[in-house]
């Protein structure tokens, strides 16, 4: 089965080793078929602790790190 890739934006980089990306996306809704934004936040690891607040980056799915930490930093999508 293939890994998820997800982009989205930095939200926090405090904890080390740790950043929060914040992931949107849309969908149509079935019946009212109103295009619909939905935020999420996933915790990705990030090893050099590179990434700041506000940068673009793909995250990927990997063995889990931590009970939240399911993902890592792929590249910076610029």
């Amino acid at each position: 089965m293939p890994k998820k890739i997800l982009s989205g934006i930095v939200v926090s980089d405090k904890p080390n080793k740790t950043i929060t990306v914040m992931v949107e996306r849309k969908y149509q809704h079935p019946l009212f078929k109103k295009v619909i934004k939905v935020k999420k936040k996933f915790s990705a690891h990030d090893e050099n602790n590179k990434f700041k607040n506000g940068d673009k980056v793909k995250i990927i799915e990997c063995k889990p790190y931590s009970k939240t930490k399911k993902f890592q930093v792929m590249e910076d999508s610029k």
